[in-house]
């Protein structure tokens, strides 16, 4: 399945995205008399997600499309949603990325950190570049969907606690960060400062995880790609070893490493690519502004 939070007016409404057509799960009740949730976080617990994927392996699936579908280039898409219980991201996952930045790649365990909710945005949303920094980059990144929850599980076992897989632009204050690297936290956590979006595949839809490739855009040109098997740590092994340091529940977020990094100004629009998703875009605004001066020679911010 792939899901997706639409914008529904002034709410946010899980939807199923099939065959170019969005299916919009409020919809779906009033049309049918059902009462599936219609927040995306609330249908990815474990016991409602099994119901409706039964559900919808028994459905007029030509009958929702014709009646309730809406072109999927119609909808506005919202993030998958605003508040996880938790958002892990993992730096330097990819040797290249790692040589970028003059680090060496961890090769024992991940380089983990987390960062709010208030980070959150979704597609076609601004990101904002503050005032206290004149270096902010963006990376594209797959992201992990924890589905149950999840303790002490193998590499082996990881991929049965999946919802799915998304696509993820996270930001770093990299200026912020090379002056210490124990302001990796607050690099990391300035509002708008992690997009995802805007649909989640389920594991079922994905026929080879590791030959998936990950590409950083910026403004319509490939700035770095790489696959996922050329991580250091691959997604089953960083669910299974997060798992072992505090215990993941359904809606958690791990962000999977990127392949490169881009330094991003006023006006840039950054893409998120990955084989098989529709691609993120978020537009980039530096909230620093441009100074002009006026015609009455007053300086004014723009």
């Amino acid at each position: 399945m792939r899901l997706a939070t639409i914008k529904v007016g002034d709410k946010e409404s899980a939807a199923v995205i099939v065959d170019g057509k969005v299916i919009v799960l409020s919809e779906i009740n009033r049309y049918l008399n059902l009462d599936h949730p219609e927040t995306l976080y609330e249908l990815i617990q474990p016991e409602t997600f099994s119901t409706l994927r039964s559900w919808w392996d028994s459905v007029d699936l030509q009958r929702l499309k014709n009646d309730l579908g809406h072109p999927v280039e119609s909808v506005p898409f919202g993030p998958l949603y605003r508040h996880p219980r938790k958002i892990w991201g993992i730096g330097l996952n990819y040797v290249e990325h790692a040589s970028d930045l003059h680090e060496k790649a961890p090769s024992t365990e991940p380089a983990s950190f987390m960062k709010p909710d208030t980070t959150i945005i979704g597609p076609e949303e601004t990101i904002n570049i503050p005032h206290q920094s004149e270096r902010t980059t963006a990376e594209a990144e797959l992201g992990v969907i924890i589905g149950k929850m999840c303790k002490d599980v193998s590499e082996e076992e990881a991929e049965s606690y999946i919802a799915g897989y998304t696509t993820i632009i996270d930001m770093t204050a990299e200026d912020i960060l090379q002056v210490n690297p124990r302001y990796l936290t607050r690099s990391k956590s300035f509002d708008t400062f992690f997009s995802f979006g805007p649909e989640v595949v389920t594991p079922d839809e994905i026929e080879d995880l590791a030959n998936l490739e990950v590409s950083t855009m910026i403004n319509g040109k490939l700035h770095r790609k790489n696959k996922v098997q050329n991580m250091t740590f691959n997604p089953h092994y960083l669910v299974s070893f997060h798992s072992k340091v505090m215990t993941l529940l359904p809606g958690d977020i791990i962000s999977t490493g990127t392949p490169g990094a881009v330094v991003i100004r006023d006006g840039d629009v950054v893409e998120c690519h990955i084989e098989g998703f529709r691609p993120l875009i978020n537009q980039v605004k530096d909230l620093k502004g441009r100074k002009e001066e006026s015609e009455h020679g007053l300086t004014i911010e723009k």
